[in-house]
């Protein structure tokens, strides 16, 4: 991080004393999801692709809405930025993307085109049924929502549902994500489950479910819930799970896999599972703002974002899973500790391999799973009733939580400092 603060820093000088603008490439991305290195690999790829200099400057975030408001509001001339799905949707709603014309990058070096997953290609073909999001957006990360469980002290059974969260034998040992539409569209998914079953609506109504009524019902839910969760958190929740502290998490699978190898380091049994019902599921992706100056260092580098070795290298070093449609990703995942599972919707042919499920979820978990959208106007009756959910929950305990996580995020400062943690928030 320190020297990625470093080469910000020389890169802006270098615009503020007059340095061309088409030699620059502003970068803006999540905090620590991205392995550093690949940062002037690109630039070395990109002068010896076009023959041009090229300097990046990256920058972070740690919400969408703060990287959507500078782009909407502040025009700021980002290159690149990595929204998350449903902000991808509103960017694309609201005229804020360029189209991406990987055309002009030749065949032999064009990664997105050799590599895109069918699946994820799919997913974004739904996203507006007027404008194609692929013509927009490339994939990056992707992952699903689901349960961390201690399993000395949970079953498979129990946590396989998503009314574990209101378990009483669990109560103050639950830990929720600080993040509206990942707790709103499972709890939504398990009131509508007769629904579902019958026919009447599919996962895809219910992501874009807004209305008064199923807002009411979840708000009734949470509210049940709430005398037994032990935090509402943003990030400090995987390593409650790690220390014991909370025996259920509900979580990202990305945050799953830290947490699970966090926790076997210091006897802690945990394991990750998308309950029985169903689930969302995320997806964060490159795209290149209407303010963008440098539109064509901005396409090769995503195209080299794609790049089946790179992609491996971020995956390695943020612990979230490549949306890389290539074999050679794959390959570097398959480890024969794990049963085989089906990913042929995803790697086309790969329909018994074995990888970390947790990673890349079977079949049969993906079929029941849909991707979150963008409510429009209606996101502000979301946020108002998560805070009414969370403005009555707190309790002393939270609190106790909170400075307990505190604590602990100095302390694994210090120890940070002789080992990298792979970490990646993802308020939404």
């Amino acid at each position: 991080m320190k020297r990625l603060l470093i080469l910000a820093a020389v890169a802006a000088a270098l615009v503020s004393c007059g340095t061309n603008r088409s030699e620059v490439l502003k970068v803006y991305n999540w905090s620590d999801y991205i392995d550093e290195s690949v940062l002037p690999e690109f630039e070395e790829w990109y002068k010896a692709q076009t023959g041009e200099d090229i300097k990046v400057v990256y920058q972070t975030f740690d919400v969408n809405e703060t990287m959507l408001s500078k782009i909407e509001k502040g025009h700021e001339d980002y290159d690149v930025v990595c929204p998350s799905d449903y902000i991808i949707e509103r960017m694309l709603n609201n005229g804020l993307l360029i189209p991406l014309d990987f055309a002009s990058i030749p065949d032999e070096i064009n990664y997105i085109e050799l590599n895109k997953s069918p699946y994820i290609k799919g997913i974004f073909d739904e996203i507006n049924p007027d404008i194609n999001a692929n013509d927009y957006a490339v994939a990056y990360m992707w992952g699903t929502t689901g349960i961390i469980y201690n399993t000395e002290k949970v079953t498979p059974e129990e946590a396989g549902t998503w009314d574990i969260i209101r378990n009483p034998k669990f109560s103050g040992q639950i830990l929720i994500k600080d993040a509206p539409r990942d707790v709103y569209c499972p709890v939504l998914i398990y009131l509508k489950q007769k629904e579902l079953k019958q026919g009447t609506v599919t996962m895809q109504d219910l992501m874009k479910d807004s209305s008064d009524e199923s807002l009411a019902a979840v708000e009734a839910y949470l509210k049940e819930v709430k005398d037994g969760v032990l935090g509402w958190e943003a990030d400090f929740g995987k390593e409650q799970m790690t220390k014991g502290r909370g025996v259920i998490s509900l979580n990202w699978s990305g945050d799953a896999v830290w947490a699970i190898e966090e926790a076997a380091e210091v006897g802690v049994s945990l394991d990750y599972i998308v309950p029985e019902e169903g689930s969302n599921f995320w997806c964060d992706g490159w795209v290149i703002p209407k303010y963008a100056r440098n539109v064509k260092a901005a396409t090769y580098f995503i195209d080299f974002m794609c790049r089946p070795d790179i992609a491996i290298r971020n995956m390695d070093e943020t612990g979230y899973v490549s949306a890389n449609g290539a074999m050679e990703v794959l390959e570097s995942q398959i480890d024969e500790e794990y049963d085989p599972i089906d990913l042929s919707y995803f790697f086309p042919g790969a329909d018994s391999v074995c990888v970390n499920p947790v990673l890349y979820p079977d079949r049969n978990v993906i079929e029941r799973c849909a991707l979150e959208h963008d409510w429009g106007a209606d996101t502000d009756k979301l946020l108002a009733m998560w805070s009414r959910v969370k403005g009555e929950n707190a309790s002393g305990m939270t609190y106790v939580v909170i400075f307990l996580a505190v604590a602990a995020i100095a302390g694994a400062a210090i120890y940070n400092n002789s080992r990298k943690k792979r970490r990646h928030r993802k308020n939404r």
